[in-house]
Formats: C-alpha cells, sequence, structure tokens
C-alpha cells in the first residue's frame, strides 16, 4: 500500500492550502480512524457508444465504468477512485442524498487540489462542476491517477448517500499520440516551449498567453481556448464544440503551465465550467469555426487577463506567436519556426484563402482554438487547421464582423 493511501486511513483529510486558485476546505477537527483504507473499486471500459469521438479534436481520456458508494457508516465514507499512469480523474456522481450541513469532497490524495459539493451544489460557496443532462453530475477533474471521494457527514448510518458510477480518466502522451493519428503540424524541427521559459524574454508574449486555457470538452476531447474582451466571454472553434449541452458538459482550465523551464511540472491551475452559449459560426470547419461563449465564477478567471481581437486584415509577413495546449500539454508558445534565436513565426500568406490566413509556426492536435497574435499582441487569426507547411487560422477581423455587438473589444 503507497503512502497516499496509508494516509487515507483518516475520514478528513487534512488539506494543504491551495495557491493554485482553487477552494479551501476547513480541516477537521475530529478526524475518525477507520480499521483499513478505502480500496480502489474495479472498473471497465464504458461501450465505444460512450466513449468521446469528435472530428478533428483530440481525444485524451477514456470513461470508465466504476461502483462506488459511499454511505454514513464509520467504515463506508470514503472512496479511492484510481487509474494507474492515468493523468486526471473525473468523477460522475449518479446520486447525492445528502442532508444540511453533509457535503462530499473530491480531492487529490495529497489534498491540494480539492472540490466541496453538498446537497445544493452551490457554486458560489463549493466548487463548480459540469452536467451532461444525465442524472447526476460531473466533478471537475483531479490532476493525477488518484481521486479521493469523502463523505463529511455527522449522520448515523443511513444506507448509500452519494454513488459514483462513471469516471474519465486521462491518457498519457503516448495515448494520445496512439488514439490521434493527425496530419503533420508540427514543420520541421518542433520549437515549442513551456510558457514559462520566455516570462523573462519575452515578458508581454507570456503575459497575453496567461489569458489561454486548456479545454476539457464532455471529459475525454481536448482543444484551447481563451478569455475575449473585457467582459465574460471565451471564444474557441466550432468544431471543438457547438452546442449548449456540449459548453455545460466542459470545463476550462487555466494556469495549466509548467512552473519551471522543462519541469513537466504543472499545478492543477484553476477550473470553471462552460455557462451560456452565445453564438457559433456558419459554414464548415474550413470556415471562420468559431463558438462564442461565457463561464461559470467568471470572477476566478479575471486575473488570468484577456485578449482582443485585430478589426482589420493583416499582411503577408508578419511576425507571430501561438500560446495552446497542443496534445493536451501544459502551456506552450510557438514564437519561433524551428529553433530558439533563429527566424520568427511570421504569417506565410495573409490572404490563404476566403477565410483563412496560413503560417508554418508549430502546432499539434490541442491547439485547435488557439488565438494566433501580432508582434502587437492582437489575435489577428483563429488557428483550426493542420497541414505543414500551410496551418491556417480562420481571419480574426471577418470573426469580429461577426460577433462585434456580443463582444467588449476594448
Amino acid at each position: 500500500m503507497n503512502l497516499a493511501l496509508r494516509r487515507l486511513r483518516t475520514a478528513s483529510v487534512a488539506l494543504a492550502a491551495c495557491t493554485l486558485g482553487l477552494s479551501l476546505l476547513p480541516v477537521s477537527a475530529a478526524a475518525e480512524e477507520y480499521p483499513a483504507a478505502p480500496l480502489a473499486p474495479q472498473s471497465q471500459r464504458a461501450p465505444e457508444s460512450d466513449q468521446f469521438s469528435a472530428e478533428g479534436v483530440t481525444t485524451i481520456g477514456e470513461l470508465r465504468i466504476v461502483d462506488g458508494s459511499l454511505s454514513a457508516a464509520g467504515d463506508s465514507r470514503t472512496q479511492v477512485i484510481q487509474h494507474p499512469g492515468a493523468t486526471y480523474i473525473k468523477v460522475h456522481f449518479s446520486s447525492l442524498q445528502l442532508a444540511d450541513g453533509d457535503y462530499v469532497t473530491v480531492s487529490s490524495p495529497d489534498g491540494k487540489e480539492s472540490h466541496r459539493y453538498d446537497r445544493h451544489l452551490n457554486r458560489a460557496t463549493g466548487s463548480d462542476y459540469t452536467t451532461d443532462g444525465q442524472p447526476g453530475f460531473w466533478a471537475m477533474s483531479v490532476e493525477g491517477d488518484t481521486a479521493v471521494v469523502t463523505l463529511h457527514s455527522s449522520r448515523p448510518s443511513r444506507g448509500n448517500v452519494a454513488t459514483v458510477d462513471r469516471f474519465w480518466r486521462g491518457y498519457d502522451r503516448a495515448e494520445i499520440a496512439r488514439h490521434n493519428p493527425s496530419t503533420q503540424s508540427v514543420c520541421s524541427t518542433d520549437a515549442r516551449r513551456d510558457a514559462v521559459c520566455y516570462q523573462s524574454s519575452h515578458p508581454t508574449e507570456y503575459a497575453r498567453g496567461r489569458a489561454v486555457a486548456r479545454l476539457l470538452i464532455s471529459g475525454g476531447g481536448l482543444c484551447t481556448t481563451w478569455r475575449i474582451g473585457n467582459t465574460n466571454r471565451m471564444l474557441t472553434n466550432k468544431h471543438c464544440f457547438s452546442t449548449q449541452a456540449q459548453v455545460s458538459g466542459s470545463e476550462m482550465q487555466f494556469n495549466y503551465q509548467c512552473a519551471t523551464c522543462g519541469g513537466a511540472n504543472p499545478g492543477a491551475g484553476t477550473k470553471v465550467s462552460g455557462a451560456t452559449l452565445y453564438k457559433v459560426s456558419s459554414g464548415g470547419s474550413n470556415q471562420l469555426d468559431y463558438t462564442l461563449y461565457s463561464v461559470n465564477n467568471f470572477a476566478n478567471i479575471q486575473s488570468f487577463g484577456t485578449l482582443y481581437l485585430a478589426t482589420t486584415a493583416t499582411t503577408t509577413g508578419t511576425r507571430i506567436y501561438i500560446p495552446g495546449h497542443g496534445d493536451g500539454s501544459p502551456k506552450r508558445l510557438s514564437i519561433y519556426e524551428d529553433s530558439q534565436g533563429g527566424p520568427t513565426c511570421t504569417v506565410r500568406n495573409a490572404n490563404y484563402n476566403t477565410w483563412n490566413i496560413s503560417y508554418s509556426c508549430d502546432t499539434s492536435g490541442g491547439n485547435s482554438g488557439s488565438p494566433v497574435l501580432n508582434a502587437n499582441h492582437q489575435v489577428i487569426a483563429l488557428h483550426h487547421l493542420g497541414g505543414c507547411p500551410s496551418n491556417q487560422g480562420a481571419k480574426a477581423h471577418l470573426i469580429y464582423n461577426e460577433i462585434a455587438s456580443l463582444i467588449d473589444n476594448g
């Protein structure tokens, strides 16, 4: 039994102070001792019809079925949901029957990431969550391969009060590559680097990139999204999601980036769920390909800044850079074409076709929805198509013409 599970002998996990924008929970003053640490129940892959699949969207997770029930009985208040090697766990509650004052937490084993839910699912006092139109709700994802579900209650045993029936587990890098054969979008040498690598040398590019988030779609898909304008608005690709149900079922993860250059040590960041769908572009994914929407708990993400659309067409040769979450990775920046200190990324053709500009700046699956910014740090295109040497972004000024009345573009 590993150390993390041995620590689960207490029902109320002592949570470390969270510095990543997630909810803080009080430490129980009277933790009860249980005779044995809870075991992770067996799970099985859900039917293929329930797995995530969307054309042009990177699949980064697998849906699994599990039987995990919590009761107020002394030895059944904690359930471990675990899949060895998973990059995240996102738990679904099929039922929650709590009394006032009771609550459930979904936490990492060390307690640094924790989400609290009471019977009212109040986002203002607890944690955010997502829905899929079926009974129950999805807790926000927890980084790593283990989520600890704990019932906090002083009631005597009254049968099952919380039931976990499903969870998404995140693929590792090798699995993502195996499940996503895609068009080559890294042109020559991959020159992308962790965003923090540029904090000193390119401070404005680093700062603007903070408005960019990892988009976890319905638990198993991955795109990039970003805050647009001065109000509660977000932009991504239409091919990433395009319905209210998909917006409500997805979460946006800000500040998912490595703390040190090349350190492979991202924190959980700040996670919010999708709120309201405002507008979706017409036409196919080779045209403007945008979705405009808002998020819940907007105040939690305002400190990460925002981006603004260019309102006029760009020109060939314009310097560009692209922040995003290609392959589901922590945020990286594409600033140089092939090598650090070499030629910077530029627009290859400002009028590649009616809707798109082209560039060979490195991207990959998961970069869909990334902003393409110029040297003045305005968004000149919305990245959505790969295929070296002509990766493509939808022209931002044309998108602006369609959504100007719905955003405050500064």
